[in-house]
């Protein structure tokens, strides 16, 4: 796997910030031994101009990063907090390296060694969390990306779990577009075969008519022969 580009700038910022206090401390030493420190003032001035350049790419590839989800919003605060300790030890370094604030070997206590029990902050004793509490640049960088991993492979199974649901649901949706297609064919059949009972029942009841009109015309000449049948005995019988 590539080392990741913000961690190993963070390392190069980590390492000159080591450097300039070391020089602030080696300058401080040589002021009180009554040595030329123009040359070191030089260097401590580049290296100061450095590490706010070096911040300030750490700070560009960071919002990068977050911007584009290259890292999950937890890494990219626990990334913020170490650009946020580098930025307070940037200050604390032209502070001292200005004399500002602070007598010079009180800040060189703090930059160096165990400051902090004097009551000054030592930004280089900050509480570190057990896990990584011993262990080196190199190691934090490895845990950090184990870290990034599982909770990577977190999401990839949540992105699982979410692409599945929405299979299911296309496919419940194609299975009740089916279903409204039978309920609308069985709709026209019920609508088409009520139809041709109304034109059935119509048929039948003209016949019907017809029918019974016909019965009713054959039934006359024999009622009138019969009728002419009673009058013709009555008469034979009265003769």
């Amino acid at each position: 796997m590539a080392p990741d580009p913000w961690f190993s700038t963070y390392d190069s910022t980590c390492q000159i910030a080591q450097e300039i206090a070391e020089k602030i401390q080696q300058q401080n030493q040589y002021e009180r031994n009554g040595e030329n420190t123009i040359k070191l003032t030089v260097t401590i001035r580049t290296l100061l101009q450095n590490l706010k350049d070096k911040i300030a790419l750490l700070k560009d590839l960071l919002l990068r990063a977050v911007s584009t989800r290259q890292i999950t919003q937890l890494e990219g605060d626990r990334r913020q907090n170490l650009l946020d300790e580098l930025v307070t030890r940037e200050r604390l370094l032209v502070a001292s390296f200005k004399n500002e604030g602070a007598e010079p070997d009180l800040i060189r206590s703090s930059l160096m060694t165990g400051g902090a029990k004097r009551g000054v902050p030592n930004p280089w004793l900050f509480e570190e969390p057990e896990e990584t509490r011993g262990l080196g640049f190199d190691e934090i960088r490895q845990q950090q990306q184990k870290i990034i991993q599982e909770q990577d492979a977190g999401l990839d199974a949540l992105s699982s779990i979410i692409s599945r649901q929405k299979q299911m649901g296309k496919e419940i949706g194609n299975e009740l577009d089916e279903q409204n297609e039978i309920i609308d064919d069985l709709a026209n059949l019920v609508e088409n075969t009520d139809g041709r009972l109304r034109t059935e029942t119509r048929r039948v009841n003209m016949v019907d008519r017809k029918s019974t009109s016909c019965e009713k015309s054959h039934d006359l000449p024999v009622w009138s022969f019969l009728q002419k049948q009673h009058e013709t005995e009555m008469i034979h019988r009265g003769s």
